[in-house]
């Protein structure tokens, strides 16, 4: 399948599977680029030695290309840029931040470069910094989101009326027709998150994963704007943000009730009650627990179908 992505990155498949924190380590990359997407890293919830660890067995157990997230506010940013271009890692997913601080000395180091973004107006600030390519996330998306609660639908057309360099989108996929939706309103390219979070190689908690499984149509909430946006499978840890609001906390007090490692406790370490479990909408379409290779097969495998079907 040949596009723009396809040659930016030279992988198969336009389908990348997102960088997500505590979810996203060798494994799940390694087994998305072995099935012909591009697999990511994520390295926001990764110390800098876990982080060299990880790019050294993703190297050993596949010979495709692979990327790694740099989420911006990260605070040992520095050390991620220096081991990335130490072990020569060919492309890079940068994320909550402004990306023009880094590109550059990205490419320059023979990196491919590539900004998640939420709107119009990020997206044409991405493509001014020299970046290779967007990601336009909508807000179904789980993890760090847009507080315009613009919906990926939305939001594709606009990006992609005005971008010039290829366009991934994210926010809501998770199948070969959402896939297809997706391309035909003007993505050269898919990542899609929640889907792997619910496979055999993701780093997440098993509890974590079944409650993923479990989760129905209006389960998620977007929250914590004040902060990082996310959006929530709503837990007792959700239900006492929710409580907090209500009584007119401010920015500190909500500090104060997220603390510190909340999203390690739920998501990888499985404390379904007081941990913060990040999850897109599209959780209400997951029913079951697949390898990643088999996710990346069936979503091609629908998405031709149904494109064949539409072309008759």
């Amino acid at each position: 399948m040949e596009n723009r992505i396809c040659q930016l990155f030279n992988i198969e498949l336009p389908i990348i599977q997102a960088g997500m924190i505590w979810c996203s380590g060798w494994e799940l990359a390694s087994a998305v680029s072995n099935a012909g997407g591009l697999g990511i890293i994520g390295s926001g919830s990764m110390y800098p030695d876990v982080l060299r660890t990880h790019i050294k067995r993703c190297k050993q157990h596949t010979d495709k290309p692979f990327a790694v997230n740099l989420p911006m506010l990260y605070p040992q940013i520095e050390d991620h840029i220096q081991i990335i271009i130490d072990e020569k890692v060919p492309i890079v997913f940068t994320s909550a931040g402004n990306p023009a601080k880094y590109t550059k000395y990205f490419k320059e180091n023979g990196i491919t470069v590539v900004h998640v973004v939420s709107s119009v107006k990020f997206a044409l600030k991405a493509q001014a910094a020299g970046v290779d390519a967007v990601v336009a996330e909508g807000f179904e998306a789980g993890g760090h989101n847009g507080r315009d609660e613009t919906t990926t639908f939305c939001l594709l057309p606009m990006v992609k009326e005005q971008l010039k360099v290829p366009l991934i989108a994210a926010g809501g996929i998770a199948t070969g027709r959402q896939m297809l939706a997706a391309m035909i309103l003007g993505a050269d390219a898919v990542q899609i998150g929640s889907r792997f979070v619910a496979s055999i190689e993701s780093s997440a908690h098993d509890k974590f994963k079944d409650a993923v499984l479990r989760a129905k149509e209006g389960d998620t909430q977007l929250t914590l704007k004040e902060l990082a946006p996310v959006r929530l499978l709503k837990n007792e840890f959700y239900h006492q943000v929710q409580k907090a609001y209500s009584n007119g906390a401010n920015v500190e007090e909500i500090k104060n009730l997220l603390g510190r490692a909340r999203a390690k406790k739920g998501m990888f370490e499985g404390d379904l009650v007081e941990g913060e479990l990040e999850i897109g909408q599209i959780s209400g379409l997951i029913d079951d627990l697949k390898p990643a290779a088999s996710v990346v097969q069936e979503i091609n495998k629908e998405y031709l179908a149904v494109q064949k079907e539409l072309c008759r």
